[in-house]
């Protein structure tokens, strides 16, 4: 079965380079969904990673003639698509220095996690969690590179010194930096608390049903944050939470906003909708919950209704 994976591989790749376009993306297919999530992790955006992923094929379908097969494929593919990253950074300009600063953060929705590796959203949620890719886009854009490479992709030292043309010691040198600043960062969760998780959503959206505010502080942590996304907006602490739970959404009117249980980043998730004019109830935004034992330690707010498509959601409240 391997070998005719193999041959099947090598028949695509021949089609392609004589200029089959059908046959360059069944070739590539497999790894679409991995690079988008490289991407992602390198840009912090579901949008701005598919603009990369684009860039990536249409460079990877021109430059298919200079590819000679000394590196798998999909390695190839992700050099490629590290280069287009690197250089979407270089575009934004000035890095952010803390997070509530990174104003093109988005979520990154579970369901498409589990077309690259379903394993992802279980026992390695520390590589897509939220707070984890938030603080890659803290790191300048080599050692944001070196470290999703080395750490995440597993690529040695001398193939990530040869990407971005640079010695082994200046690469290990990066991703020294690089993880020493990931290690003072926000706590990431590293075993499953999918059953909690879960438990704790449902008593989320119940007690905001109820418009239940001392519910609602009961599952936040003392230090839980707020955060919004691209407002540098950041409240911090479980009275000041609460009190903007009771004042902002809908005016406090809880019961007006209808939430509905996704996921993002292998982390609870909601999509809030809120009525219209008309009294239907529009997509608004999503919220992204980081759960411990101790309850949520923190709330990201995306209230972007773009985002609904990603996540297979529709912009009007299913009934």
């Amino acid at each position: 079965m391997v070998e005719d994976g193999e041959a099947e591989r090598a028949r695509l790749l021949a089609a392609a380079r004589e200029g089959d376009h059908d046959a360059f993306a069944a070739l590539v297919a497999p790894y679409r969904r991995g690079l988008h999530l490289h991407c992602y992790r390198m840009l912090g955006s579901v949008d701005q990673a598919e603009e990369a992923l684009q860039e990536t094929l249409v460079r990877a379908w021109r430059g298919l003639g200079g590819y000679q097969g000394r590196a798998p494929l999909h390695h190839w593919l992700h050099k490629i698509a590290t280069m287009a990253c690197l250089r979407a950074v270089e575009r934004r300009g000035r890095l952010p220095v803390v997070s509530a600063e990174i104003a093109h953060l988005q979520p990154y929705p579970d369901v498409l996690i589990d077309e690259v590796d379903p394993a992802l959203v279980a026992e390695r949620r520390e590589e897509v969690a939220l707070a984890f890719v938030a603080a890659l886009q803290l790191l300048p854009p080599a050692q944001r590179a070196a470290v999703i490479l080395r750490e995440v992709l597993c690529w040695s030292a001398a193939e990530v010194a040869t990407l971005l043309q640079i010695s082994v010691p200046a690469v290990n040198s990066l991703l020294q930096r690089g993880r020493a600043a990931l290690r003072s960062g926000p706590e990431r969760p590293r075993r499953p608390l999918i059953d909690y998780e879960r438990r704790l959503l449902r008593q989320f959206v119940q007690a905001w049903e109820r418009c239940d505010l001392d519910g609602l502080a009961a599952l936040l942590r003392q230090d839980v944050v707020l955060r919004m996304p691209p407002e540098e907006v950041e409240i911090s602490g479980r009275a000041a939470v609460t009190r903007f739970f009771a004042t902002e959404p809908a005016g406090g009117r809880l019961e007006l906003i209808r939430l509905v249980e996704a996921g993002a980043n292998g982390q609870p998730a909601l999509a809030a909708y809120l009525p219209d004019q008309t009294g239907d109830c529009r997509g608004f935004g999503i919220m992204v919950l980081s759960a411990t034992p101790q309850g949520i330690s923190e709330i990201i707010g995306f209230p972007d209704p773009a985002l609904f498509r990603w996540f297979g959601l529709p912009l009007t409240a299913p009934v």
